[in-house]
């Protein structure tokens, strides 16, 4: 079979072609098929990034939706969710990529290479993996780049972009290639399809890219951590940055105007809220421990004590089981929560197991939880009425 003449290699911007079928073949399993174009507009997923999306219309005006592309021995086949009669050998289809899909990959791809570029130069880093996601681009390098690193390189690639120089598409002879300093993952057999942003990156690339780099519009790095021998990093090129950069401020302005701060100023807001909250809670557990000390005396010598509190932190019930089996000479029953949902903990300052009885108190009241020796704790699901008639008959 002939190869497929791809049209996206010399025009990344071409969105439409009629092409001819070489072949068509049917898929058991999906009810759809596969079809072989003489010439195609639809770039197969290959180099990190996906495969184009789109449609095939036949000269009876069917419309077949391309759903994933892929290439064989020079072959490029469509993906499609059907497969109708008129899918034959020789006969037309014209083709319509999902141009918003491709153009997303174009800025996606070519912010890549701006960065992993500039990464090379930078720091001598190699981009040993890469791979278009639905959500953000993932890089791979191999060596260890710190922050700062990492902050210095998006600033220079930004710049790149605001310069906005050519994107260079050429393929050179061998003797050109030969004295060329270039990126490549592998070695490439055949003619060689070199990719230069000026003062970025030259880089061995089949896959498409924007004609300029501002059409780029802004790189920014999202994430990173150590992955092997370098790290990992997920970044946003173009629209996608944009959305994510546009949502982000849109966050940061509604805490600032909670906190009656500008957005820029909302960190050290938190910051401040946080420190007061930690002092709140410090203040908080004395005053709760003040009035423990207080209950337990009022509940000395009482034996068994049952007390069914309102909500409170779950080591808020431990602490006053702990406080009242001190002083009550029995068991320190303490449940806090509402109706339907109670915390619980037991305890018994004398050690004497209560295991028994926890085991029963789960059974009758829908609970979980357990312990040993004098301590129990754990949650039930009933109401205050139930909790009372059990310790007023626990048997």
């Amino acid at each position: 079979m002939q190869p497929t003449e791809k049209y996206y290699e010399h025009d990344a911007y071409r969105r439409e072609a009629v092409g001819h079928i070489l072949a068509a073949e049917p898929d058991s399993r999906t009810g759809g098929g596969r079809i072989a174009l003489d010439s195609t507009v639809f770039y197969p997923e290959g180099g990190g990034q996906p495969a184009d999306r789109g449609t095939l219309t036949l000269a009876d005006g069917t419309v077949l939706t391309v759903t994933d592309v892929h290439e064989q021995a020079g072959v490029i086949w469509h993906m499609v969710t059907s497969l109708p009669a008129g899918a034959v050998p020789g006969a037309e289809a014209a083709q319509a990529i999902d141009w918003e899909w491709r153009f997303d990959k174009m800025q996606q791809h070519t912010g890549e290479h701006i960065l992993s570029g500039i990464l090379h130069s930078m720091f001598g880093a190699e981009n040993v993996g890469f791979h278009i996601g639905s959500d953000a681009v993932r890089m791979d390098t191999n060596i260890p780049i710190s922050a700062e690193g990492l902050k210095a390189a998006e600033t220079a690639a930004n710049r790149i972009i605001w310069e906005n120089v050519p994107v260079n598409i050429t393929y050179p002879t061998r003797e050109e290639l030969a004295a060329l300093t270039y990126r490549s993952k592998k070695e490439i057999e055949g003619q060689v399809r070199i990719v230069t942003i000026p003062g970025a990156d030259v880089c061995a690339c089949c896959g498409t890219h924007v004609l300029r780099s501002g059409q780029v519009g802004i790189i920014k790095i999202l994430s990173c951590q150590k992955f092997r021998s370098g790290v990992r990093m997920e970044i946003l090129c173009g629209e996608r940055a944009y959305r994510y950069l546009s949502g982000t401020y849109d966050q940061a302005r509604a805490v600032g105007q909670q906190l009656s701060v500008k957005p820029l100023d909302a960190a050290a807001a938190v910051e401040r809220l946080e420190a007061e909250l930690t002092a709140a809670k410090a203040r908080m557990t004395e005053l709760e421990e003040t009035v423990f000390f207080h209950k337990a005396q009022e509940l000395r010598g009482k034996g068994d004590v049952l007390l069914v509190e309102s909500p409170m932190r779950s080591d808020g019930v431990r602490k006053l089981a702990d406080a009242v089996a001190k002083t009550c000479g029995g068991l320190a029953a303490v449940f806090s929560g509402r109706d339907g949902q109670f915390s619980y903990a037991l305890v018994r300052a004398d050690g004497t197991d209560v295991a028994p009885l926890v085991k029963t108190l789960n059974n009758a009241l829908h609970g979980r939880g357990g312990g040993r020796g004098g301590f129990a704790q754990g949650s039930v699901q009933a109401s205050e009425a139930e909790i009372r008639t059990f310790f007023n008959n626990p048997s």
